[in-house]
């Protein structure tokens, strides 16, 4: 039987390996949802008896010691100026590291914008209504120091390489959960307030990204590293002496409380994460 020789034609052509989806169409729901999100929360705790209720009591929900009360002070005294000067230094050298000029640019942004953008809110813009009895009517939404350390994160999400992402995801998680409810433990701010920061944060993150473009590569069980690092935050807080405020009679209450917040808290993470580009 005679051979033939194969017809160029049928023969498959290598396929371009894939890089992944485009993140514009994911941050863009992202920014929007988070927009929409932080609006109806504001409105709610800021605006509503039933809000500024629940906002205040799941503030006083948990207490600590004073030597415990002093461990959380230091965490917070870590947030400040030359810290967020520190992250956006590293920021910008990985991205440039990188080739990525681009980067380092959004970085910078998420970072300068996400801040800006809290403090404008909280002293220009928002007011919390005098309604409830006994609610101090001076506005602390959204929380400055929770919006420093989840910009820095969400700028870390963005310059970072997808091999990064295991390692940054789950301690950015932690260092946010960490910051955020040292803050309502010390009676400085109400977990909306910690919550509101990370809206604010996530959508600068994903606004920045839609305009960079890109490609996003899935890494698989960055959801679940974040929920981790920021449920491990809440743990390490528990260990150190943070209380039910009521004993065991508010036990329940402080666990769902302090939960909540770490579940909102790593998702804000795992979403800031999922939407900036990989490549």
């Amino acid at each position: 039987m005679a051979l033939t020789e194969p017809d160029p034609t049928t023969v498959p052509t290598p396929q371009r390996p894939d890089r992944g989806s485009s993140v514009r169409g994911p941050a863009a729901l992202v920014a929007v949802a988070a927009v929409v999100l932080g609006g109806v929360l504001a409105w709610f705790v800021l605006l509503t008896p039933l809000g500024q209720r629940l906002d205040e009591r799941a503030m006083n929900t948990v207490v600590a010691g004073r030597e415990t009360q002093l461990q959380v002070l230091s965490v917070l005294g870590y947030v400040s100026i030359g810290a967020i000067g520190l992250v956006s230094i590293v920021c910008v050298a990985l991205a440039l590291s990188r080739g990525r000029a681009a980067l380092a640019i959004g970085a910078l942004t998420i970072i300068a914008g996400a801040n800006v953008t809290t403090q404008v809110l909280k002293r220009l813009l928002l007011e919390r209504a005098d309604l409830v009895d006994g609610v101090v009517a001076s506005n602390s939404f959204p929380s400055g120091h929770t919006t420093v350390i989840a910009s820095g994160v969400g700028a870390l999400c963005l310059v970072s390489p997808r091999w990064m992402r295991p390692l940054v995801v789950p301690v950015g998680a932690f260092a946010v959960a960490l910051t955020g409810a040292s803050t309502v433990v010390a009676g400085w701010h109400r977990p909306s307030d910690v919550v509101g920061a990370v809206l604010v944060t996530t959508a600068w993150t994903a606004a920045v990204s839609v305009l960079l473009g890109s490609d996003h590569e899935r890494v698989p069980g960055t959801w679940l590293l974040a929920l981790v690092g920021s449920i491990g935050a809440i743990v390490a807080l528990v260990a150190i002496g943070v209380r039910p405020s009521y004993g065991w009679d508010g036990f329940t209450d402080a666990a769902l409380v302090l939960g909540a917040l770490g579940v909102a808290l790593g998702l804000g993470v795992a979403a800031a994460n999922r939407v900036t580009p990989t490549s």
